[in-house]
This record gives structure tokens, C-alpha cells and sequence, in this order.
């Protein structure tokens, strides 16, 4: 078996790839491998895995895990390799079997290979070395605090192993294959001296010595607007030298430190040159040292569920695995979902488990479409082309000019931009970056029809084991079992929605005396069961009146009908039955609801569609009916034609 984590973590057995896709099992192998043939005490997995708020199964689970990874590991080795020892686990694996090893050895073999002269050799190995790299340090699992600092470990490692290849290279002569690389390292290390000092010298070699010494002025400018500080000693000397060429010095390098010979005299030293004004120059757009934004809101420490979704985000999202060809379009993921599903949670979570893919950084806006009171794009361009360094100045006032300096501006970034509460495509298309490498996550309460190649996540209710495991997350695993059945009680009052469940767990953490069944009965009983499910700011009802103020008079009338139909399913007959109407305008009616999440389609039978009420907006839609019959709310009466007239 070979065990990778330069990269994807994987464990290939042949061709196949048999790590578990759920993200703490890999938490746990992950950490077993990077500290493969020692122990790994058992608190230390706890930590890892749940850091300062460990469930009380936290050992059962973890026990759990490592029996699966077991019967994972000895189904393709014909003897035991993971072993329980005293006090933790241990992984007994040869080193010459991981990757991690095997860049170790290159790399070191080169470091000597360079220190001895042998630059040529030094710069085989350490390109070896690095071609083992196959994206960021186990880029697709999700680290704690442990795995953390073994992954930066492993990151600064390979970034020194680069600067040696670099340094190999440049001995060798190779200064004109070097720009363009070196290039590129400037724009994703903006404040690095040793890549700006490699790029000086490759381009003073090349005969470009005016573009060396630009890069040192962009970079001084960067490390005085955002550190205070000035270069350090060996690049203000490596600059100066560059300056003095014009009286006949002739600059040479012996491992990036720069050295004037002047004619006829030998090496000479250099006093600490009084630093030359930097050119009143206009700033560029971007500025080089402005750090990447990191826009997410925090993820939901109790995420639960909606594994499927999230194990597909690395690869439709930031491109992982193998692709047929180059991406010419951003990736676009719309997830849409009724009032309260857990939409922005998930996009959250899904984008805090692919943000290691996108080191250009990450932006957010929350567009509040449902609210009616929509964020203006013109003020979200502005928000994002500040966050990427351009100037305020440099800003101009029309949306079509910001989106279009936008699009420009994000090109060569690698972004990933969450877009949160989209009403319409019109507040989206202007808020797409340039760049192919990029990627947009966008949450509606709406389909959104028109995006090419989107990702389209329509997102339901939980099931009952879900609904389950985020109650027992919220108010402990103990109180769920000891009371299963009325916790199943419980998510099939509420539908599953996850924010009921959010309701009912805040109810029940801060009534420690109220049991599961006593709320159960409750909640059954209550004449108005939105007002039960509505705890601090989370309210369901609240959510509901978005949408449905959403709706137009007709619809309105419409959805509030529909709750007076026997079954929870129903077809456009029925529909047709009740409201003395047309089919067609019917159909066009419950499309519009199947569009805004208030129905499902459930199957098509006969030709025709089967729709159903979610639980709550069935709930929904009747205490609105009610309301309007006590006169609380609009007549429906005389709102459709007469069937006569059809």
C-alpha cells in the first residue's frame, strides 16, 4: 500500500483509494500517519478530533473509528499494520512506503548535495523532491490543532526546499527559464525577501536590471505600508549593488548574496547606503502587499449532517482529482432549500472545508434578498475590490465599470466567494470573478434557473437519524438514548427542519428537568406550533414571513388553500378540484411554490406530478388560513374567475 499526504490524503491499494470519506475518521489516519511507527496517546486523538469540547462518548466514537480503520487497513494487508497499545494506537508502516518520507530523504540528500558544491545534482534531487507535492499538505481533511501545526511544519519545509532548488538553478545558470516561476512566487508570497532577491537577480542576469530594481521598490513599499519596516540588510546591499553597476562594479552572487567587485580592486564591502527616495509613482491598483481576505463567517462548531454534499466540495468546488481539461469559467455551487433548512450553514461549512484550496483568500456578502430589502451589488463590488487592495480612488461608480475591474482585478487569484441570501441571477451575474481557478458558493430560498453548469444543491429537511445526532449535539448524547423514541417523536412533529431542532435542543439544554416525551406532548398538543418553536433569535415563523410576503395576492390566497386538502399529497388535480380553475394556471401556481421550497415534488405518476407539504410549512400555511378566516388577514373569496369562464 502506498500512503500519501503531500496532497489529497490518500491510502491506494492499486489504483484504488480507500480512505473513509467522513471527515474525522481521516482526521484520525492522518495523525496515525504522520506519526506512523510511535504512539499516539489517546487524548491526543481526543484533542485533535474535538479539541476543548470533547462529547462524553468522545472514547466510544473514537474506539469506533479505529475499528473501522482497521477492517479498512487489514482487508488489503494480509497482517495487522494499526495495533491498540497502552494508553493510544500505533501504525507500523515501513517509511519508504509514504510520500512524506520519501521528500524528506530527496530533499536532504539535495541540501548536502548543494553545501558540497554540486549544484547540478543538488538541483535533480531537490526537483524530486518537490514533484512529489501534489497540492498542499493534506489539503482535504479538516485539521485540528494538532494536525495544524504538523501541516505549517510540512508547508515552511517545502518552502525552503523550493528556495534550495531556486538557489541550485540560479547557479546553474538558469536565471532566464527562472522569471517566470519566480514571478508567480512574488504574487503569492508578497512580502518574502529570499523570492524577491532570486527574481532581482534572475532578471539582472537576464539584462532586465530596470525590472530588478523595481521589484525592490514594490516591495519596499509593501513592507512600510504594512509592516513599518524597511528591507533587511542583505537585500538593501543586493540593491545597492544593482544601483552601482553604473560605475563600473560588476555584480556576481554566491548563494544569493550579492558581492561588488570594482576593477582592478577586489571585493569591496559596503557601508549602509542611505536608502534613495521611493518614486512619487502612482500606486497599482492591487496592491502587492495587501494580505488575502478571509471573509467566512465562522463555522457552526456543531455542524451536523449533510455528509454527501460536503465530501463532493472538493472536487466540484476547488477542482480535486483529475479533470478532463483546463476550467474556462469559475465553478458555481447554488444551494436553495425551504425557510430554515440550514442553507448558509452548509454553505458555510462546505466553504471552511475547501478554503485551503483558494490561497488567494476568501469573500463574503450576505445579499439579504429574502428580507426585501435587498444589498445593492454596487455596494458588495465595492466591499470585495477593497478587500483585494484596490484603492478607493481608483473605484468608479457604475456597477457595469466595477464589475468589470472586478472580473480583472481576480484574475490570477485563486478566490472562493460565498454569496449568501441571493434573490434573483441579476444580483449575481455582476458579483462573477474572472479567473477559471475560482470558484462562487450561493445560498437562495429560490431556485436560480439560468447559471450554466452550476452545481445545484436543493437542499430538504433532515431524517430522523440526523435530526437526531444535531439534538443529541445540542443537549447531549445521554438524554437522546435514554429517550430514543420520543426524540424520533420529536423530529417527525417538526419535519425534520433544523432550525425546530435548534428550537426544541435550546428548550431542552435549558430545562434540564423537562424530559424529551414531556415535550413531545407539548409540542402535540399546542394549538399554534410555531409559537413553541421559537427560542431567543431563532424563530421558524419569522423565517416563513419572508417567503411568504414574497409571494403575490393570488399566490398568497393559493398556499394558504392548499393546507385545507385531506392528505399531505396531493396532485394538480385536486388543486384544480378545490379552487375551481384552470389546470394550467394551477400548474403554473405550484411551479412557483416547487421554485420558492414552500411544496416539493415528491414523484411523477400518470404523467402528472405528486407534490407535498414540507411538516412546517403545512403548519405554515393552515395558521395563515386560519388568521385570514378570523379576519386577521386578506378574503380569498373572488380572487379566481369563475370556472365558466375557463
Amino acid at each position: 500500500m502506498d500512503f500519501r499526504m503531500l496532497g489529497p490524503l490518500e491510502i491506494l491499494d492499486g489504483p484504488c483509494n480507500v480512505v473513509p470519506t467522513a471527515p474525522k475518521p481521516r482526521q484520525v489516519i492522518a495523525l496515525l500517519l504522520m506519526r506512523r511507527n510511535t504512539l499516539v496517546q489517546t487524548s491526543e486523538l481526543i484533542d485533535e478530533l474535538w479539541e476543548s469540547d470533547p462529547p462524553a462518548s468522545a472514547m466510544t466514537t473514537l474506539q469506533t473509528y479505529i475499528y473501522k480503520l482497521r477492517k479498512i487497513l487489514t482487508a488489503r494487508n494480509s497482517e495487522e499494520i494499526l495495533f491498540t497499545r497502552p494508553g493510544g494506537y500505533t501504525l507500523a508502516i515501513p517509511d519508504r512506503s509514504v510520500d512524506l518520507h520519501r521528500f524528506e530523504t530527496e530533499a536532504g540528500e539535495g541540501k548536502s548535495l548543494l553545501k558540497n558544491g554540486d549544484a547540478a545534482g543538488a538541483a535533480e534531487a531537490l526537483r524530486r523532491s518537490l514533484a512529489l507535492w501534489r497540492g498542499s499538505a493534506l489539503v482535504d481533511v479538516v485539521p485540528g490543532g494538532l494536525l495544524s501545526s504538523y501541516v505549517t511544519r510540512l508547508e515552511e519545509f517545502r518552502e525552503r526546499t523550493l528556495d534550495l532548488r531556486i538557489e541550485a538553478d540560479l547557479q546553474l545558470g538558469r536565471h532566464q527559464e527562472l522569471i517566470s516561476e519566480l514571478k508567480s512566487l512574488v504574487l503569492s508570497r508578497p512580502l518574502h525577501e529570499n523570492v524577491h532577491a532570486s527574481l532581482m537577480i534572475a532578471l539582472h542576469r537576464s539584462g532586465r536590471r530596470h525590472e530588478a530594481l523595481e521589484v525592490y521598490q514594490v516591495l519596499r513599499r509593501s513592507m512600510i505600508d504594512n509592516l513599518g519596516l524597511e528591507p533587511g540588510k542583505e537585500l538593501r546591499a543586493l540593491h545597492q549593488a544593482l544601483l552601482s553597476e553604473a560605475t563600473g562594479g560588476v555584480l556576481y552572487e554566491r548563494h544569493q548574496q550579492p558581492v561588488l567587485v570594482e576593477p582592478d580592486r577586489g571585493p569591496v564591502g559596503h557601508p549602509e547606503p542611505e536608502e534613495p527616495p521611493v518614486a512619487a509613482a502612482p500606486r497599482p491598483a492591487a496592491a502587492p502587499g495587501v494580505p488575502a481576505p478571509a471573509q467566512l463567517p465562522p463555522d457552526i462548531a456543531d455542524f451536523t449532517g449533510r455528509e454527501s454534499i460536503v465530501d463532493q466540495a472538493p472536487a466540484l468546488l476547488a477542482g480535486v482529482g483529475e479533470r478532463d481539461r483546463p476550467p474556462t469559467a469559475p465553478a458555481v455551487a447554488v444551494i436553495s432549500g425551504m425557510p430554515g433548512v440550514g442553507k448558509s450553514a452548509l454553505a458555510v461549512h462546505m466553504s471552511h472545508t475547501v478554503r485551503p484550496f483558494f490561497e488567494g483568500g476568501q469573500l463574503y456578502a450576505d445579499l439579504r434578498g429574502s428580507t426585501g430589502r435587498g444589498t445593492d451589488p454596487t455596494e458588495v463590488l465595492h466591499g470585495f475590490l477593497r478587500a483585494l487592495g484596490v484603492a478607493e480612488s481608483e473605484i468608479p461608480a457604475d456597477l457595469e465599470e466595477r464589475s468589470k475591474l472586478f472580473r480583472s482585478t481576480t484574475v490570477g487569484r485563486r478566490l472562493l466567494i460565498l454569496l449568501d441570501d441571493v434573490s434573483s441571477l441579476a444580483d449575481v451575474r455582476s458579483l462573477l470573478p474572472g479567473d477559471p481557478e475560482c470558484s462562487v458558493v450561493i445560498t437562495s430560498r429560490r431556485r436560480l434557473h439560468g447559471l450554466g453548469g452550476a452545481w445545484n444543491v436543493n437542499l430538504d429537511a433532515m431524517d430522523t437519524a440526523e435530526g437526531r445526532e444535531l439534538l443529541a449535539r445540542i443537549i447531549g448524547s445521554a438524554r437522546v438514548r435514554r429517550e430514543r423514541n420520543a426524540a424520533n417523536q420529536l423530529m417527525e412533529t417538526v419535519g425534520g427542519h433544523p432550525l425546530a431542532v435548534r428550537c426544541i435542543g435550546g428548550r431542552l439544554s435549558g430545562s434540564p428537568g423537562l424530559t424529551l416525551s414531556g415535550l413531545a406532548t407539548q409540542l402535540n398538543c399546542s394549538e399554534k406550533l410555531l409559537d413553541e418553536l421559537r427560542l431567543g433569535e431563532l424563530d421558524v415563523r419569522s423565517r416563513y414571513d419572508f417567503s411568504y410576503e414574497g409571494l403575490g395576492r393570488v399566490e398568497q390566497s393559493v398556499f394558504r388553500l392548499l393546507s385545507i386538502l385531506p392528505p399531505r399529497r396531493f396532485t394538480a388535480d385536486s388543486v384544480v378540484e378545490l379552487l375551481g380553475s384552470d389546470s394550467r394556471s394551477v400548474e403554473h401556481l405550484l411551479q412557483r411554490f416547487v421554485d420558492s421550497h414552500l411544496i416539493n415534488i415528491v414523484r411523477w405518476e400518470d404523467g402528472g406530478a405528486h407534490y407535498e407539504f414540507p411538516e412546517l410549512t403545512r403548519v405554515y400555511a393552515r395558521e395563515r388560513l386560519l388568521d385570514t378566516l378570523s379576519g386577521d388577514g386578506p378574503e380569498h373569496e373572488g380572487i379566481w374567475p369563475d370556472r365558466r369562464r375557463c
